[in-house]
């Protein structure tokens, strides 16, 4: 009787076994495919693809997450951290571009009041050339040089070394544009 009961048992599981790889079989060829979030995708690139004039016209901001930053005659580009502060300087540019007078501080950073508090998300950081900071809440702050310090951290400049950003910004006092691409 156990060996009846035992067969039997061993048999449900090859059948489930052949029962699962079918089903399997069958979603792996179907295409579509199940992301993170447990949203279906589709892998077929035909599909998914839009036209670029489509893309350009529905969403107008090109780089959700880039700043341009105007010093003289250079522009800048700036990858900016996703964080309320950010979000809050975003929505300001949208409005148009953001010039602040900035002042040589401590023969490190370049610093400029924004005239208004932001919110802080402040963390202990230690600066590189190229950081973007938000001090105090309303105080726009470019690195050139190392700092360690409770700060709020915006972005940073790429593409420039600390060299050609030193040069960039000069001595004493500069005036910065900040705006979108």
């Amino acid at each position: 009787m156990s060996k009846l009961i035992f067969g039997s048992m061993k048999l449900k599981q090859k059948m489930i076994t052949v029962g699962m790889i079918l089903i399997f079989g069958t979603l792996a060829c179907s295409g579509e495919e199940t992301n993170t979030r447990g949203e279906e995708t589709t892998s077929d690139v035909e599909e998914n693809t839009e036209s670029t004039d489509d893309q350009d016209n529905t969403n107008e901001e090109t780089d959700t997450n880039s700043m341009n930053i105007e010093i003289g005659d250079t522009i800048l580009t700036a990858t900016m951290v996703d964080n309320s502060s950010v979000d809050a300087l975003f929505e300001d540019l949208q409005q148009g571009p953001v010039t602040i007078e900035m002042r040589d501080y401590g023969n490190m950073e370049k610093v400029g009041g924004l005239g208004k508090d932001y919110p802080r998300n402040d963390e202990s950081i230690t600066t590189e050339a190229g950081d973007l900071i938000l001090y105090q809440g309303n105080a726009f702050v470019i690195y050139y040089a190392s700092n360690s310090w409770t700060f709020t951290r915006l972005g940073r400049i790429t593409n420039t070394s600390a060299d050609e950003l030193k040069e960039i910004l000069g001595d004493g006092d500069v005036t910065v544009t900040l705006s979108l691409p």
